[in-house]
C-alpha cells in the first residue's frame, strides 16, 4: 500500500527528520544519560529517599509533620502542572476544530514560510500530542504519590530493624522516586514542545532547537553546578552509610 498517497503535498524529506527528530532526541535522553553512567539527577537522588524513608521508620508519627509538608509540596506542584497542562491541552484540542482560521493567521506572519494546511495540521497534531503526553505523565505522578502516601503511613507495621521493614522502605522510596520520575517527564516534555512550535519556522530551525533543547537539558542534568552537587552529595551519602 502505498501511504504516501495519505501524506500532505508538501511532506518532504526534511520537514519528516525535524518532526522525527524531537521525538528521537527525547525518546533518547534518559537512555543516554544511563549509557554515560550517572542517569538523571531523580535516578541519583534515589538513596538519598531511601534514607529518608530510613528516618521515617525509626521516627515517632507525631514527629513526621515536616516530611508530610514536604510531599505535600511536591503534591502541590504536581496538580498546578497537571491542572495548567489540562487548560493548555483543551485549548489545543480545541483549536483542531478551527485549523483553517490558525493556517490562515500563522501564514500572515513573516517569519513563518508558506505550508500547506495539510502539514499544518500534522505539526500541530504532533505539539497536541507532546502536550497530552505531558498531562498523562503529571496525572500519573500525582497517582504515584498517592501510592507512596499510602506507603508511609504504613511503615510502623513492622519493626524499625526487621527484614520486612527493609523491604517496605526500599520499596517506599522506588515508588517515590518514580512519581517524580513522571513528574519530570511532564516538565521535560514542555520543552520538546517548544522545539515543535519551531517546526512551523521551518525544518532547519526546528532540528537546531531539538538538538540545544538536548543539549541544555543534559547540561544541566550533567554539568550545572546543582548537579555536580547532588553528584558530591550523593558519593558523600554513600561512604557514610
Amino acid at each position: 500500500m502505498n501511504f504516501s498517497f495519505y501524506l500532505p503535498p508538501d511532506f518532504n524529506a526534511p520537514h519528516m527528520f525535524a518532526l522525527i527528530m524531537i521525538f528521537v532526541v527525547w525518546w533518547l535522553y534518559e537512555p543516554l544519560l544511563n549509557l554515560l553512567g550517572r542517569g538523571t539527577l531523580n535516578a541519583q537522588l534515589h538513596v538519598v529517599r531511601l534514607k529518608w524513608m530510613l528516618m521515617l521508620i525509626h521516627s515517632p508519627r507525631e514527629y513526621r509533620t515536616f516530611d508530610g509538608i514536604l510531599l505535600g509540596q511536591i503534591s502541590s506542584a504536581m496538580s498546578y502542572f497537571g491542572s495548567a497542562t489540562l487548560i493548555i491541552l483543551i485549548g489545543f484540542v480545541g483549536a483542531l476544530a478551527s485549523i483553517n482560521h490558525i493556517h490562515s493567521s500563522m501564514m500572515e506572519i513573516a517569519f513563518v514560510p508558506p505550508i500547506s494546511l495539510e502539514l499544518f495540521t500534522v505539526y500541530f497534531a504532533a505539539i497536541t500530542a507532546i502536550i497530552a503526553h505531558c498531562f498523562f505523565s503529571f496525572t500519573y505522578g500525582l497517582r504515584k504519590l498517592a501510592y507512596t502516601l499510602a506507603m508511609i503511613g504504613g511503615l510502623d507495621d513492622a519493626p524499625a530493624d526487621s527484614p520486612q521493614a527493609a523491604v517496605m522502605t526500599a520499596q517506599t522510596a522506588t515508588v517515590l522516586t518514580e512519581a517524580v520520575k513522571s513528574m519530570n517527564s511532564g516538565i521535560r516534555g514542555y520543552f520538546f514542545a517548544v522545539a515543535g512550535f519551531m517546526l512551523f519556522a521551518g525544518p532547519t530551525i526546528s532540528v537546531i532547537c531539538t538538538l540545544a533543547i538536548g543539549f541544555l537539558l543534559y547540561y544541566r542534568q550533567g554539568l550545572s553546578k546543582e548537579a555536580l552537587a547532588i553528584d558530591r552529595y550523593v558519593k558523600a551519602m554513600r561512604e557514610e552509610g
